[in-house]
C-alpha cells in the first residue's frame, strides 16, 4: 500500500488571519481598560483636583491599604502554610476532614463574612447580648469588647477567609515533597518547628508567593469588607470619589494608583519566585510519612485546625443560616429577590458562556498558530485578572461610550433611529468587566485540559486529512470538555461574587444579589440581606465541593509513623 502521508501543516492562510485578528480583538479589549484610565485620569489635571487628592485623600487611602495588604499577607502566610503543613505532615483522628474543611472559606466572599460579624458583634447583637447576660450586666456600656469596625478587625476577617489562596497550593507542594529531605532533618536530630521552618517552608517559597499575591489582589479589590469596617482603602476611595462625589477624573486617578499597587504585587510575587525551583531524582520520590498524633497531642492539633475553619466559615455560615430563617418565618421572602436572581443569573450566565468559548480558542492558541503567537495572546488574555473590578469599571466606560456612540451613529445613517446605549444600559459594560476580569480562569483551566489530550491523538487525525480546527473541535474539545465545563463553573460563581465591577456599572434600577446585600449592609438592616447572602454562599460552595473532588488525595501515603502523647 502506497500513498503520501498528509503533512503536519499549520493552519490554513485565511483561517490563521481570522484567528489572529480576532485575537488582536481580544488584547486591545483587555488592555483598553488601562489606556482608558490613563486618558480619565488626564482629564482631571488641570485644576486643583489632583493636588486635593495628594494632600487630603490618597495619605491615609495609602496608610489603610498598605497596612491592610501587609497585615493580611503576614496572616495568609501564617494561616495557610501552617495548616497546610499540618494537614500534610501530621496524622490525627479528624485529620481528612480538616483538609477540606480548610477549603471552606473560598466559599463565603469577604464582605459577606464582614456583613455577618458587624450583627454578631453588635453592641446589642448575640455575641455581646449573651456575654453580659453571663456577666450579670444590663447596659452595653458596660461591656466593651474590641471595636470589630477598625483596621485590625478587617485585617482579622479577611486574613481568615483569603488564607485558603496560600492553604492550597502548599499542601500541593508539601504533599509532593521527597520524603527523604524531611527525613534527613529529623535524623540529624531538627525538632519538628525547625524542621518545618528551615526545610519545609523554604522548599514551599514559590507556592506560598503565588497563593499569598493571589490573597493580596483579592484584598485589594475588596470594597464591601473595607467599607463596612470602616476602613478608607483605595478601592472604596475610588467608589466613593466617583459615585458619592460625581468625579470620574479623580476615581480614575486614584485608580492608577492602585494600578502602580497591583504592578508592586506582581512584582514582588516574580521576585518571591525567582530561581527558587527545586530538583529531584529522575525516579518517582516516595512521599513524606505522615507523623501519628495521639493523645493530647492528637486535639490540639485538631483544635487548631478547626479554629480558622470557624472563623472564616462556620461561624458566619450559622449566623446566615439561622437570621435567613428567622427573616423569612417573620416577613417572608425579600419582594425583590426573584428579580435579583434574575439578574444575577443574566450577567453571570451571559459572560460565563461568553468567557467558556473565548478561553477555549485562547487556550487553543498554541495548537492553531505558531506556538509563541498562541502562547503571548494567552499571557495577554489573562492580564485582566489583575485588575480589580473598580479599576476594571472606571476603565471600560471609555471605549464602551465610544462604542455606543459609533453604533448610534451607525443606525442613525442607516436606518433613521438611534438606539439608546447598548454598552452602559444594558449590562453589556458588567458582563464585558466580568469577561475581562475572569476570562484568566476560563483561560487556565481550558489550557490545562488540553494539556491533558496525549499529542498522538490530533497527530493522528491530522494525518487522516483532518485540519487543525477540525481536530481540535472533533477531537480535542471533547476530551477536553470536562476541564471547559470546571473553568465555566469557576467563572459563573466569581461573577455572581464580584461586588466592585457590579456596583458601579449595573444599568440604573438594577439590583443583583451582591448589590442587595451591600444596600441592606449600607443602611444597616443585616437581617433583610441574609437571603441573598446565604443564596452567595451556597453557590460558592460549588467550586469547593469540585475543588475536593479533584485536588484530595485518595490514598494514604505509605509508612505513617507514630508519636505518642
Amino acid at each position: 500500500m502506497t500513498g503520501a502521508v498528509p503533512a503536519l501543516s499549520p493552519i490554513g492562510r485565511p483561517r490563521g488571519l481570522a484567528w489572529s485578528a480576532a485575537a488582536l480583538v481580544l488584547c486591545a479589549l483587555v488592555l483598553s481598560p488601562v489606556v482608558a484610565l490613563m486618558v480619565a485620569a488626564g482629564d482631571g489635571t488641570g485644576d486643583a483636583l489632583w493636588p486635593h487628592l495628594v494632600a487630603h485623600v490618597l495619605p491615609q487611602a495609602l496608610r489603610d491599604t498598605a497596612l491592610l495588604l501587609a497585615g493580611v499577607g503576614v496572616l495568609v502566610v501564617v494561616l495557610g502554610a501552617g495548616s497546610a503543613w499540618l494537614v500534610a505532615a501530621y496524622d490525627f483522628p479528624g485529620r481528612r476532614l480538616l483538609e477540606a474543611g480548610l477549603l471552606l472559606p473560598m466559599a463565603v466572599p469577604t464582605y459577606i463574612v464582614a456583613f455577618a460579624y458587624l450583627d454578631l458583634m453588635h453592641p446589642i447583637g448575640p455575641v455581646q447580648t449573651t456575654l453580659r447576660d453571663l456577666l450579670g450586666l444590663t447596659r452595653p456600656r458596660d461591656l466593651v469588647l474590641p471595636e470589630i469596625r477598625s483596621l485590625p478587625g478587617c485585617i482579622l476577617l479577611l486574613g481568615f477567609v483569603l488564607y485558603p489562596y496560600v492553604y492550597l497550593p502548599t499542601r500541593a507542594l508539601f504533599l509532593m515533597q521527597a520524603a527523604n529531605l524531611i527525613e534527613a532533618a529529623r535524623m540529624l536530630g531538627r525538632r519538628p518547628s525547625a524542621t518545618f521552618l528551615r526545610v519545609a517552608l523554604p522548599m514551599a517559597r514559590p507556592a506560598i508567593a503565588l497563593g499569598a499575591s493571589l490573597a493580596l489582589m483579592e484584598a485589594l479589590n475588596d470594597i464591601g469588607a473595607a467599607e463596612f469596617l470602616g476602613v478608607r482603602t483605595l478601592t472604596v476611595q475610588v467608589y466613593a470619589t466617583w459615585v458619592n462625589r460625581s468625579d470620574l477624573a479623580g476615581a480614575a486617578q486614584i485608580a492608577l494608583v492602585m494600578l502602580v499597587a497591583v504592578a508592586a504585587l506582581v512584582a514582588l510575587e516574580r521576585w518571591a519566585r525567582a530561581g527558587r525551583g527545586f530538583s529531584g531524582s529522575a525516579q518517582r520520590p516516595r512521599r513524606l510519612a505522615r507523623q501519628r498524633l495521639t493523645g493530647l497531642r492528637a486535639g490540639a492539633a485538631l483544635a487548631l485546625g478547626l479554629v480558622p475553619v470557624a472563623v472564616g466559615f462556620a461561624i458566619p455560615a450559622s449566623y446566615l443560616v439561622q437570621s435567613a430563617l428567622r427573616r423569612v418565618l417573620r416577613s417572608g421572602l425579600p419582594e425583590t429577590i426573584l428579580s435579583e436572581i434574575g439578574h444575577t443569573l443574566l450577567y453571570a450566565g451571559a459572560a460565563t458562556v461568553i468567557a467558556a468559548a473565548i478561553g477555549f480558542v485562547v487556550a487553543a492558541g498554541p495548537h492553531l498558530v505558531p506556538r509563541r503567537w498562541g502562547e503571548t495572546l494567552i499571557r495577554v488574555a489573562s492580564l485582566g485578572y489583575a485588575l480589580p473590578g473598580a479599576i476594571l469599571a472606571i476603565g471600560l466606560l471609555g471605549p464602551l461610550a465610544l462604542a455606543d456612540t459609533a453604533l448610534s451613529a451607525g443606525t442613525t445613517q442607516l436606518f433613521g433611529v438611534a438606539p439608546a446605549l447598548i454598552g452602559l444600559g444594558t449590562g453589556g459594560a458588567l458582563v464585558t468587566a466580568y469577561l475581562v476580569r475572569f476570562l484568566a480562569v476560563s483561560i487556565g483551566t481550558c489550557e490545562a485540559g488540553l494539556g491533558r489530550v496525549p499529542r498522538s491523538l490530533p497527530d493522528a487525525g491530522r494525518m487522516l486529512g483532518r485540519g487543525p480546527g477540525a481536530t481540535l473541535r472533533r477531537v480535542q474539545l471533547p476530551l477536553a470538555w470536562p476541564a471547559v465545563l470546571s473553568g465555566a463553573l469557576l467563572v459563573f460563581v466569581d461573577c455572581v461574587k464580584e461586588l466592585p465591577a457590579t456596583l458601579l456599572l449595573r444599568p440604573l434600577n438594577v439590583e443583583t444579589l451582591a448589590t442587595h446585600l451591600y444596600g441592606e449592609a449600607a443602611r444597616g438592616t443585616y437581617e433583610d440581606g441574609t437571603v441573598a447572602a446565604l443564596l452567595i454562599v451556597a453557590v460558592g460552595l460549588v467550586p469547593v465541593v469540585i475543588l475536593l473532588r479533584l485536588g484530595t488525595p485518595r490514598r494514604e501515603p505509605p509508612g505513617i509513623m507514630r508519636i505518642n502523647a
